[in-house]
């Protein structure tokens, strides 16, 4: 005769309770369909990634590449803070700016991805035309620390 013990009840009760959470909060992040839908504010975004490349090169400045999801929160706070400051604004204009959307699956996408361990949205790297890592703003960071990151990722393009 087997006997269900309290403790393992409790972990039981536990693993459900945790289950429960994980599924309930994945069914309850803002999933959009519209394919044009973007967290890229008003600014121009690329997202061909050859294009970027051969613009930053031919224009001689770096590239920012935007690691986003339509699911991702913290996207839309970049979207509705920080691509609307216009200190920020000011300091995009020195960069190449390529949008990766991480659900999208391309090759080109899933390269990217890999290359600079985008793993979780949202993610920045600052990158010389032939994708050298200049700065990283892994999660999200306020307005004025991601005008900051620009503002190095600048300098370090600078000193090359």
């Amino acid at each position: 005769m087997t006997f269900v013990t309290p403790r393992k009840l409790l972990t039981i009760m536990l693993l459900a309770t945790a289950l429960g959470i994980g599924y309930y909060s994945m069914n309850t992040a803002p999933v959009l369909s519209d394919e044009s839908h973007t967290y890229h504010g008003d600014t121009a975004w690329k997202t061909d990634v050859e294009e970027a490349q051969q613009v930053a090169a031919e224009e001689d400045k770096p590239l920012l590449i935007y690691f986003w999801t339509t699911w991702c929160t913290y996207c839309d706070d970049y979207n509705s803070n920080a691509y609307t400051d216009p200190t920020v604004l000011d300091r995009l204009d020195d960069f190449v700016l390529l949008a990766i959307n991480l659900d999208d699956g391309s090759p080109e996408a899933s390269e990217l991805q890999q290359r600079y361990n985008a793993n979780y949205p949202p993610q920045h790297v600052a990158v010389t035309p032939d994708g050298e890592v200049l700065i990283e703003i892994n999660g999200y960071a306020e307005t004025d620390s991601f005008a900051a990151y620009l503002d190095e990722a600048r300098s370090e393009w600078e000193e090359r």
